[in-house]
């Protein structure tokens, strides 16, 4: 039998603090913490999304073969234009490492900022609203 794969229901990502990490996404990026499973693992809902956060000196099995903090090259989307993404991080005391920059995603041309969450991960913001 073969099938297709329709969507992305989660990420995990390896943090070296796992408190630090959760906070940076709740506020950088408004995603909402929750809690779950009888371990109580940490995950950050966005959209349909999450993330699954795990601890650098205790990844949960079955992990990624060499799980390691900052390793991650993520992208999200926002509704949003590209000026008021820069702004919202020069707020918050984010730096911004690269952007706007065009660039083509899943649905065509966007716009993207880059900036970096305390693990070292490439953060991508992006918008699909027109120029």
């Amino acid at each position: 039998m073969r099938f297709t794969v329709d969507r992305l229901d989660h990420v995990v990502l390896t943090c070296a603090d796992l408190e630090l990490s959760a906070a940076w996404y709740q506020r950088v990026l408004g995603m909402e913490r929750e809690e779950f499973g009888v371990d109580r693992r940490t995950a950050l809902r966005f959209g349909g999304q999450k993330l699954n956060l795990h601890p650098a000196e205790a990844p949960l099995p079955p992990h990624a073969r060499r799980p390691a903090p900052g390793s991650g090259d993520l992208c999200f989307v926002t509704a949003v234009r590209p000026e008021d993404v820069i702004a919202h991080l020069h707020t918050l005391g984010v730096a911004v490492e690269l952007g706007p920059v065009a660039r083509t995603g899943a649905l065509g041309a966007m716009v993207s900022v880059y900036c970096r969450d305390p693990d070292g991960n490439l953060v991508e913001i992006a918008s699909y609203l027109a120029e």
